[in-house]
């Protein structure tokens, strides 16, 4: 495959969670794969700061300040960009409790924010890509926690185990109409996110992960950003259905 297949010039994109981490990674590559980039967040000075960085990298930026639960609010932007090529559904909340302790508020913000506002953003991506006969490509942001348990990953587990369903399922509805649906599912990943708001903490977990990992480290955003811009491009032309991981090896299913 030529480098050329990643070349996104003349194509629309839409990423949630714009305004930082991964959603900034991705925004910002593939503005300089040469898509026009629309940036959706709550955060309206993380997206300006977004915008700028693909301004001063010679890139094209609009931006949207939304919560990507508002699905109608979700719709309206899609919609302005008349045209859609990619979806890259990223914008997610952490959270951590135990399962008996877990109560009615948490499951209902996590599933909202991280299932919810993920199956928003690719009904209108879809119904875009339809309207539009393009054969465009939605990517939803999964998580390596749908390959593994453990203690406080409920309610984010749980959200991310059913963006992995609503991705297969997309794709086999989508798919005769030439729009791929995949999944990515990255691991430990540095992001404000993750961040542990205390410099041990975040250490003593940053290299209990590396160790978990054969290549060493853990991830950066631009790692998971690479991926989206692999499914978003002509690379990927006979992929959909799949869940990528770009985790350093931690999990290994088969």
């Amino acid at each position: 495959m030529p480098v050329t297949a990643y070349d996104l010039t003349g194509r629309t994109a839409f990423v949630t969670g714009a305004a930082s981490g991964i959603g900034r990674a991705c925004a910002v590559l593939l503005a300089e794969a040469g898509a026009t980039v629309h940036c959706a967040d709550r955060d309206s000075q993380g997206l300006d700061g977004t915008a700028a960085l693909i301004k001063d990298r010679g890139g094209t930026a609009r931006t949207h300040t939304l919560d990507v639960t508002d699905h109608l609010r979700l719709a309206e932007a899609v919609a302005a960009c008349a045209r859609l090529d990619v979806m890259a559904a990223v914008a997610g909340i952490m959270h951590s409790s135990p399962v008996l302790e877990t109560r009615d508020e948490d499951l209902d913000r996590v599933l909202g924010v991280n299932f919810k506002g993920v199956l928003y953003a690719c009904q209108a991506a879809a119904r875009s890509m339809l309207a539009s006969r393009t054969h465009g490509s939605i990517i939803t942001m999964a998580s390596g926690a749908v390959d593994t348990g453990g203690p406080g990953l409920l309610c984010y587990g749980a959200a991310k185990a059913a963006v992995v369903q609503l991705t297969k399922t997309l794709a086999t509805e989508m798919g005769p109409h030439g729009i791929r649906v995949n999944a990515v599912a990255p691991g430990w990943i540095r992001t404000p996110m993750t961040d542990r708001h205390d410099d041990e903490a975040q250490a003593r977990t940053e290299a209990f992960m590396s160790r978990m990992s054969p290549l060493g480290r853990v991830g950066d955003p631009e790692d998971i950003a690479h991926a989206v811009l692999h499914l978003a491009s002509d690379a990927s032309a006979f992929t959909t259905g799949q869940i990528l991981r770009p985790n350093g090896g931690v999990t290994m299913p088969w």
